[in-house]
């Protein structure tokens, strides 16, 4: 954070502009990714659904409109029929479909761990549909099952021994598994298989296709909304800065900014103008002040010292500067509490002052000693006051040197 701290705005607004713009950018291109593969997925179920319920429904009108033919014809038996249409629906896809069933009479027919699993699920709870994404050879499949349920044209084969046709008691004795079916009793269900993997490289290699686009997208759009932002607004308010800073080293307050609209930064440049405006009048009143006070005190009969509240001198008249044997120019800077004997007792009347509001030393004439810059003592009346400059409380001491 500390190296972060010392970069400049523009640097700040790039970083972060950038961080969010590559997090929103990166966000969207997942949830897109996500939708596609959302979308690929629905097709493939309504697709493998449509498929699924045309072999029903053909098996189901062969079965109730073919009668005698499939013992001379055995394309005609409605599992045989529907199974050689599902392949001719799928023909040039990558679909696989079957027909599996618990009680199978086809060996083809047999269903696989999935396939019987679901099939259970089928009988036993009654469920419309299903289908899940796995692993199959190691990669990903869509598996689909629509059960199929027995009718009262489904029982001329699959009801008892003695009613199923003579083909059919001939390949499948009494007993076998397949028949005994009721109406309303799931027979089976048709299984398609289809191969994701494929779909999904593609979905990939759209995702890159679309971050290498959006992400030049991006970057124009960072490059362009930087180069306005920090032409509208980081290089007004750095302008604005440096002003000030230039104003606080010189002192100078008669710079002033163009304001070249209305906005937030115009009323910045406008504040700073005014600011300087005001400042500058405050300065000219000072120095006018000032001047006043030090033609006042020149032509003063004793000598006067003006200082701060740690003693510093500021001003003095050409009586003072007499006294102490010092030029202006020496005197100045220098501590009033060194050029007297006890100049304790008047730094801590100055902290009394401040603390109490009052001192005996302040506002009171008194006797002091005080010594010149060869360090003679001498004995000299003061009397000091107190005025307020930008703030700061000045104090004013006015000496008489009393005459042994």
């Amino acid at each position: 954070m500390t190296i972060f701290s010392r970069r400049s705005v523009n640097t700040k607004y790039n970083i972060i502009s950038t961080l969010l713009l590559v997090a929103l950018f990166m966000a969207l291109a997942y949830s897109n990714y996500r939708r596609e593969q959302s979308l690929i997925l629905k097709g493939a179920v309504d697709n493998a659904r449509i498929i699924s319920r045309q072999i029903i429904e053909t098996r189901d009108y062969l079965s109730k409109s073919v009668t005698s033919e499939p013992e001379h014809n055995e394309n005609l038996i409605p599992q045989v029929a529907a199974t050689r249409i599902a392949r001719q629906l799928t023909r040039g896809s990558n679909y696989y479909v079957r027909q599996v069933s618990l009680r199978y009479r086809n060996p083809d027919n047999r269903p696989d761990r999935f396939e019987a699993r679901e099939l259970t699920t089928f009988r036993d709870a009654k469920a419309a549909e299903t289908w899940q994404v796995t692993d199959v050879n190691g990669k990903k499949a869509l598996r689909y099952l629509l059960p199929m349920v027995a009718d009262e044209s489904c029982l001329t084969c699959h009801g008892s021994y003695d009613t199923a046709p003579a083909f059919v008691q001939r390949r499948f004795p009494r007993g076998h598994f397949s028949y005994g079916y009721k109406v309303g009793e799931v027979i089976g269900a048709v299984s398609v298989s289809v191969p994701m993997e494929g779909l999904y490289r593609q979905i990939g290699a759209n995702l890159r296709w679309d971050v290498l686009y959006d992400g030049l997208v991006l970057l124009v759009f960072i490059l362009i909304s930087g180069s306005i932002i920090r032409r509208t607004i980081l290089t007004p308010v750095k302008n604005v800065a440096a002003h000030i800073a230039a104003v606080a080293h010189s002192g100078n307050f008669t710079e002033r900014l163009v304001q070249r609209g209305e906005d937030e930064i115009g009323e910045l440049i406008g504040s700073f103008n005014e600011l300087m405006a005001e400042l500058d009048r405050k300065t000219v009143q000072r120095v006018e002040s000032e001047d006043r006070y030090r033609n006042f005190i020149e032509i003063a009969q004793s000598p006067i010292v003006t200082f701060m509240t740690d003693g510093k001198i500021i001003i003095s008249n050409q009586k003072a500067e007499k006294m102490f044997g010092l030029t202006k120019q020496e005197l100045l800077g220098q501590s009033i509490f060194d050029f007297m004997e006890h100049g304790e007792e008047l730094q801590r009347a100055v902290a009394e002052y401040f603390s109490a509001g009052s001192s005996n030393l302040i506002g009171t004439t008194t006797r002091q000693k005080v010594r010149d810059v060869c360090g003679r003592l001498f004995e000299v009346e003061m009397v000091i006051s107190v005025s307020q400059s930008d703030h700061s409380p000045m104090f004013s001491a006015i000496l008489r040197a009393i005459k042994e």
